[in-house]
């Protein structure tokens, strides 16, 4: 049997509030080095593979260690992981902070990265112990999609506008004393919730699992320089060998870390999917709008990032809206409906070049940021709902994880797509060029995606907590 939700109460606003503001923390780190990253690459002496790593090392920690901080907070309490997690964000911002060389600073964003594991799944399955089906919930995890957003929004604005007082090392310190204050109110206002039936640790999944999903993020981060290199055909080879070992480990063992017949549940399905394509088709093509208008119309840092808030901004405001249609439109429906508005925004970008206005971006971003704002909200209940009552932080790091791989495969194929455009003409001219390329690209793979959650078509008897052997022992 699994423990209840509890009832609203103060504690329940408390846990909302946290998981909030815990989620747009996460997210600020996330993007701080996306207009940042030239600065901190020539104060740290870096090459052009330590500025890869600067971008995409954080991916490394988040998607290796959410399927295991899922598990740990379901089975040894979700308000220990979240406390556990602010304090190591803290502590790993501080080597962020201090870093004298890149590899360390590259160390410190791969531990950040387990630390916001730790917060995103716990928080979302804080939110999944305290609110029950209904309207409550749909309002709660469109506020926490709604952080998504705004932290993707803020980051990269935070850390231009703080580099330009002071020193990009500034922009670390303050997330640093936030991530230790969060756990301090963690530690005092949330209250304790696990599963009643208290598994033993999968340590052969958490190992297959998290390995592969390190090496294989891994090998697309060095894979941007070339994909023949010796090096990085091992680490991908790796990956695949160990992702495979980790679906023989979860058949066999008696109490897997994911339960694989959560595969057999539509809206799980959709769930994993939905996020997967979200980071690969949508993300992985706005993490490059920085560096093209940069490039193509010579914007600062600063303007550049207040350009992407038209999508990542937007998106903030369109989450917590998400909720009025979800008697009419269920998640599922909503999470296809705004990847098709997130593809049609992608494809309206088609056609940018170097002679273009600054405007020229904005009807596809706001397209993209409208279509973000509800699929963020929508995937949130769906991941929550998707899954057993007592295993509700296993289905938000299961969704986590396939957005944030998702989103190294999407810079994987977009930094591929610009590699391959046609040369000649100027950097501006090519990026232009490799800019229509991609946007055709991600817009059709988001639209693509739209349509595969949509088939995902949901059985009442398919979501009966007893799907498989293995889940009905559990509840």
């Amino acid at each position: 049997m699994t423990t209840e939700p509890v009832a609203r109460s103060s504690s329940a606003r408390a846990t909302l509030a946290l998981s909030c503001v815990a989620t747009l923390l996460v997210l600020i780190n996330f993007t701080a080095p996306v207009s940042t990253v030239q600065t901190i690459r020539t104060a740290l002496d870096s090459g052009a593979a330590g500025q890869t790593w600067i971008l995409g090392s954080i991916s490394v920690g988040l998607a290796a260690c959410l399927m295991m901080a899922g598990t740990l907070a379901d089975d040894f309490g979700r308000k220990r992981m979240f406390v556990i997690g602010g304090g190591l964000l803290a502590l790993a911002t501080v080597v962020c902070a201090v870093a004298p060389v890149t590899p360390v600073f590259v160390l410190g964003r791969i531990v950040q990265g387990a630390a916001s594991a730790a917060l995103l799944a716990s928080s979302l399955g804080l939110l999944g112990h305290v609110f029950p089906p209904g309207p409550e919930r749909a309002r709660a995890t469109g506020l926490w999609g709604a952080m998504v957003g705004g932290g993707i929004a803020i980051g990269p604005v935070y850390s231009a506008l703080l580099g330009k007082v002071t020193d990009w090392r500034a922009t670390y310190w303050v997330i640093a004393v936030a991530a230790a204050l969060v756990m301090l109110w963690g530690s005092r206002a949330l209250e304790e919730s696990r599963s009643a039936h208290r598994r033993s640790f999968d340590l052969a999944g958490v190992l297959t699992l998290g390995g592969g999903i390190m090496l294989l993020i891994a090998g697309l981060t060095e894979g941007r320089s070339g994909w023949t290199q010796p090096h990085v055909l091992i680490l991908l080879v790796a990956a695949v060998l160990l992702l495979a070992a980790f679906v023989v480990v979860e058949k066999r063992v008696a109490e897997p870390m994911l339960d694989l017949g959560l595969l057999r549940r539509p809206a799980f399905v959709a769930s994993i999917v939905g996020a997967l394509m979200t980071g690969m088709g949508v993300i992985g093509l706005m993490t490059y709008v920085p560096i093209a208008a940069q490039t193509m119309l010579g914007m600062s840092p600063l303007a550049s990032a207040a350009l992407l808030a038209f999508w990542s901004g937007l998106s903030f405001v369109a989450a917590p809206q998400a909720r009025r249609f979800v008697a009419l439109v269920g998640d599922r429906l909503q999470v296809a409906a705004g990847l098709v508005v997130c593809g049609v925004g992608e494809l309206v970008l088609i056609g940018i070049t170097e002679q273009s206005s600054w405007w020229r971006f904005v009807p596809g971003l706001v397209l993209a940021g409208l279509g973000s704002g509800v699929v963020n909200a929508a995937l949130a209940g769906l991941a929550v709902r998707s899954v057993p009552a007592h295993r509700v932080a296993v289905g938000s790091a299961a969704n986590n994880a396939s957005r944030y791989l998702g989103s190294s495969l999407g810079v994987a194929l977009v930094a591929a797509v610009l590699a391959l455009a046609p040369r000649g003409g100027g950097a501006a001219h090519e990026m232009g060029a490799g800019l229509t390329y991609a946007a055709a690209i991600s817009g059709a793979l988001t639209i693509a995606g739209a349509l595969l959650v949509a088939l995902c078509r949901e059985r009442p008897e398919s979501e009966s907590p007893v799907e498989s052997p293995r889940l009905a022992s559990t509840v």
